[in-house]
C-alpha cells in the first residue's frame, strides 16, 4: 500500500473528500498518514491505520516519506510547502485542490471522465502534479464536455450562478446569518396576510443597506436577497480571475491551446455569486461549427459519462430537476434547457448544474488517488 499523506482533511472540501473516500473504500488501498497545520500531535481520525497521531503539515522530512500527498489545505499552504518539498528531492505524486499550480506547465488539471487521455499521456511521461480544476469549469465540462470532444464547438459563452460555498464555510455561514437578520424583524408582518408587501420590501432593503461590517465580512456586500456580479480578483480590462479561468482551464483540461496540438476554443462570460448554499449552475451559449441536429447533441451528452443527467426542456422538468435543491449532495450533473437559439441553427443554448463540492472539488482528487494506487 502506498504511504499517502492527507492535509486539509478537516476543511469543507477535505471533509467531503474524506466522506467520499470512505464511501468508495479508498482507505482499503492506501496507508494513510494524517497531517495538520494547527494540531500536530493530536489524535488522527478513525481511518488511520498505523500512524495514529497527526503529523506536522510543515514538516518536510515527514512529507518526504509519503509516496502520494493529497491536500485540500488551500493555496497559501501549497505556495509555501510544495516548492520546498520538491527542492528537498521528493519525487512523489502531489494531488491538490488549490488553484496555485493549475496552470504550471508540468501540472495536469484532473477530471478523468472528461480528459482521461490527457492524464494517461502525462502519466506515461512521468507526470507527478495532479491539480483539481475550477469548480464551475469542472461541473460544466462534466455536463457538456461531449460537445468539445466531438469537435463541434467554435466558441462558448457562459453566464454562471455560483453558490456561497464557492467562497468557503465562512461564506456559507454569513449567507445564512444575513437571511436570519432579514427575516427576524419582519416575522410579525410576514405572519399577517394583510400587511403591505411594499412596507416589507422597504424594510428589507433598509436592513440590507444597513448591515454592519461584521455581517458582510466575507462577501464585502450583502448576498442574501441579492447577488454579486463579480467573483475573484480584478485582472484589468473588466475581466475577473474567475472569468479568465473559464477559458484557460477549459482548454487545458481538454488538451487544447498553448502546449497542445489542438487549437484553443474561445470561452468567455460573466461570473455571478448568488444566494444559494451549494451547487454552481451556468447558462451556456454555444456557436457550433455546423448545424448539429439537436437529437445528436442530446445523445452525445447523455452517453458521455455515468453522471450526466439530461433533463427534458419543458417547464415542469426544468423547475424540478435543474436546481440546487434537486442536485445538492448528489453526484449528478444535470443538463437541460437544450435548444437551438433564434440567432441560427448553429447556436445552441444549455443550462448545467452540479454540486461543486463533489465533481467541482473533491471527486477528481479521490479518483486520481485511486488511479495512482491501482496503477
Amino acid at each position: 500500500m502506498k504511504l499517502t499523506g492527507l492535509i486539509g482533511w478537516r476543511g469543507m472540501v477535505g471533509s467531503v473528500l474524506m466522506d467520499r473516500m470512505q464511501i468508495e473504500g479508498d482507505f482499503d488501498f492506501i496507508e494513510p498518514v494524517f497531517f495538520s497545520t494547527s494540531n500536530a500531535g493530536g489524535a488522527a481520525p478513525s481511518m488511520a491505520k498505523n500512524e495514529l497521531r497527526l503529523l506536522d503539515a510543515y514538516d518536510i522530512e515527514a512529507l518526504k516519506r509519503c509516496e502520494i500527498v493529497v491536500t485540500a489545505q488551500g493555496g497559501d499552504y501549497t505556495a509555501d510547502v510544495f516548492p520546498r518539498l520538491r527542492a528537498a528531492g521528493w519525487k512523489g505524486h502531489w494531488i491538490d485542490a488549490a488553484s496555485t499550480l493549475r496552470m504550471n506547465q508540468d501540472a495536469v488539471i484532473i477530471l478523468d471522465p472528461v480528459n482521461m487521455p490527457v492524464i494517461r499521456d502525462a502519466l506515461a511521461k512521468g507526470g507527478r502534479n495532479w491539480i483539481g480544476g475550477n469548480c464551475t469549469v469542472s461541473c460544466m465540462l462534466m455536463g457538456v464536455g461531449a460537445l468539445f470532444k466531438a469537435g463541434w464547438v467554435e466558441w462558448m459563452n457562459t453566464m454562471t450562478y455560483q453558490a456561497a460555498s464557492g467562497g468557503g464555510a465562512a461564506h456559507m455561514r454569513e449567507l445564512l446569518n444575513q437571511f436570519g437578520a432579514l427575516h427576524a424583524p419582519l416575522k410579525a408582518l410576514l405572519g399577517d396576510p394583510k400587511s403591505a408587501i411594499l412596507e416589507i420590501d422597504r424594510r428589507t432593503i433598509d436592513t440590507q443597506r444597513g448591515f454592519s461590517a461584521d455581517a458582510i465580512e466575507n462577501f464585502g456586500v450583502p448576498l442574501a436577497g441579492s447577488l454579486i456580479p463579480w467573483i475573484d480578483k480584478d485582472l484589468g480590462g473588466g475581466v475577473s480571475r474567475e472569468e479568465w479561468k473559464g477559458s484557460a482551464e477549459t482548454n487545458k483540461i481538454l488538451g487544447q491551446g498553448d502546449g497542445f496540438s489542438k487549437p484553443l476554443v474561445p470561452v468567455d462570460g460573466i461570473c455571478v455569486r448568488v444566494g444559494t448554499m451549494r451547487c454552481h449552475s451556468q447558462a451556456l451559449l454555444f456557436k457550433l461549427k455546423r448545424d448539429v441536429p439537436l437529437g445528436d447533441v442530446e445523445e452525445a451528452i447523455r452517453n458521455d459519462n455515468a453522471w450526466v443527467r439530461l433533463v427534458a426542456n419543458n417547464r415542469e422538468a426544468s423547475i424540478r430537476e435543474l436546481t440546487p435543491v434537486a442536485v445538492s449532495g448528489t453526484m449528478a450533473i444535470a443538463v437541460g434547457r437544450l435548444r437551438k437559439m433564434a440567432m441560427g441553427p448553429q447556436y445552441l443554448g444549455a443550462f448545467t448544474i452540479g454540486d461543486q463540492l463533489l465533481w467541482g472539488a473533491a471527486e477528481p482528487l479521490r479518483r486520481m488517488l485511486r488511479m495512482l494506487v491501482q496503477s
